[in-house]
């Protein structure tokens, strides 16, 4: 099934599990309640439906069927249409993977379209489940749940893109021969995470400039709303200056190894100069000898 998770909340609280998107509309309005509604790879006619239900613009509907996004965030009416890149480190091939989820966040709805496998976002649910509080606040709350967790998957990825970069460091200087590969296949990567976690500055600070109209309601949720996203914010940019080291070292030590590749084939070519001019003096000592050889004959 497309949809993995279909509720609906008010004050916070989960009141409805609806058996289909007809009725989670229906409970949503008779409740006014706000509906979360999870997809995970949706048909056309799923997203369809929701966007008919919510008026969802049709440009936002049209990027979340193709995928292949860039991170963005971006506005229709009262809608929020936001793209995120969630990531995690494979140790198993020590690569990272880039998943892709989009988000419609409206007056009193969240939908969520999944393309990949991350983020988790039950985990998200049920950790807000738990702070009811945190819930009432509305969309805009839940939106800075699915942001938190996505940059906090983060963390992994930069550990295991560090510690990459720290054996390529050892392969450099004991003459690995996959060492070039290996930095160029680590620069595409931290290249493709830079391009996912940038665009999370703009977008947090227009998510603060322009409080969601949840809670533009009450000056309290939306203070510490905005405060949490501050929050989340300060992680961004932590992460995009370590990831940024990461790309001017991987620079460094590509450079170092091309030094050092040449030097090695400088030092090889006079091993081979001084081998050859060896030889030549052993050939003509033989040649000397033999023509002594031949005139005593």
């Amino acid at each position: 099934m497309a949809t993995v998770d279909n509720a609906v909340y008010v004050g916070g609280r989960r009141t409805a599990d609806p058996h289909s998107l007809e009725e989670t509309f229906e409970v949503m309005r008779a409740r006014s309640g706000m509906a979360w509604i999870g997809l995970y790879r949706p048909e056309e006619p799923e997203v369809h439906a929701v966007a008919d239900e919510f008026g969802l613009h049709e440009l936002a509907v049209e990027d979340a069927l193709q995928g292949h996004q860039r991170a963005k965030l971006e506005r229709y009416g009262e809608t929020l249409f936001v793209v995120l890149r969630p990531a995690r480190y494979l140790d198993a091939s020590e690569t990272v993977d880039f998943g892709e989820v989009h988000v419609f966040v409206g007056p009193d709805f969240v939908v969520t379209v999944r393309h990949a496998e991350a983020p988790d976002l039950a985990v998200v649910r049920r950790r807000m489940e738990q702070d009811p509080v945190l819930l009432a606040w509305g969309p805009g709350a839940v939106l800075y749940g699915i942001l938190d967790e996505v940059v906090d998957q983060y963390a992994p990825v930069v550990a295991g893109l560090e510690n990459d970069i720290d054996e390529i460091e050892d392969e450099i200087f004991t003459s690995h021969h996959d060492a070039s590969r290996r930095i160029y296949e680590l620069s595409r990567e931290v290249i493709a995470f830079q391009r996912a976690i940038h665009p999370l500055v703009s977008m947090l600070a227009a998510l603060q400039d322009g409080p969601d109209q949840d809670a533009s309601r009450q000056e309290g949720p939306a203070e510490e709303l905005q405060r949490r996203l501050r929050d989340v914010q300060d992680h961004v940019l932590r992460i995009i200056e370590r990831v940024d080291a990461f790309r001017a070292l991987l620079n460094n030590a590509l450079m170092v190894q091309a030094t050092l590749i040449a030097q090695r084939q400088s030092e090889e070519t006079q091993r081979l100069a001084e081998a050859s001019l060896a030889q030549n003096e052993e050939v003509k000592r033989i040649s000397s000898w033999a023509a002594i050889i031949v005139d005593d004959a």
